[in-house]
């Protein structure tokens, strides 16, 4: 009877039907590491959402925006290589 069951996430990753679902739960997984990965940015910086490949995030002030603004293509690198695949593609500061 155990050889039944099917795991979860092997039901999700293979189901049509659950693609919504999947890509809510990738998008949800970006806001949750992005302070394990950038761990200093936590002082100036607050992930507001992330939603169709796009990262918002909230900046302490125009200074660190700035900042942060130059540091983009870093920032999209390093979490885009954390999950080994491009899941953002923008970064919008407010």
């Amino acid at each position: 009877m155990a050889n039944n069951f099917v795991k979860l996430s092997d039901i999700i990753n293979t189901r049509t039907e659950f693609e919504g679902l999947k890509n809510k739960i990738k998008e949800t997984e970006v806001v949750d590491v992005f302070l394990e990965i950038f761990p200093d940015l936590g002082k100036v910086a607050k992930v507001l959402k992330f939603d169709k490949k796009t990262l918002f995030l909230k900046v302490e002030n125009s200074v660190w925006r700035s900042e942060l603004k130059f540091s983009e293509s870093v920032i999209k690198e390093k979490l885009n290589t954390f999950f080994k695949e491009e899941r953002v593609k923008f970064i919008k500061f407010s």
